[in-house]
């Protein structure tokens, strides 16, 4: 089983920057996705952005070419480095990472990590 731990969250101004970090423990086997979520409470969670162990990636509308997702796979890690911040972006982030099935013999696996704090606000 894998464990995932983010980091890097906190209080900034609109128009700030953070970086997110997640470290995954134990190993990922076989073609997966790494990807933010974000969930405001009362709300539903909501992917922000996703990159593959081939490094494709992809986001949401709403980011609107603010945001960038990278990942190292060697050291388990996926980062998103968050600019131009806005008030709406307020929102519990979480890390996740999910197999991506291409055969019958690979077997499924969803992970997800405890979320990291992101408060936007004057």
């Amino acid at each position: 089983q894998v464990q995932l731990v983010e980091s890097g969250g906190g209080l900034v101004q609109p128009g700030g920057s953070l970086r997110l970090s997640c470290v995954a423990s134990g190993s990922i086997f076989g073609p997966n996705v790494m990807a933010w979520y974000r969930q405001v409470p009362g709300q539903e969670r909501e992917l922000v952005a996703g990159i593959t162990s081939r490094g494709r990636a992809n986001y949401a509308d709403f980011v609107s070419g603010r945001f960038t997702i990278s990942r190292d796979i060697a050291k388990n890690a996926v980062y998103l480095q968050m600019n131009s911040l806005r008030p709406e972006d307020t929102a519990v982030y979480y890390c996740n990472v999910q197999s991506i099935i291409t055969t019958v013999e690979q077997q499924s696996y969803t992970y997800w990590g405890t979320g990291t704090q992101v408060a936007v606000s004057s």
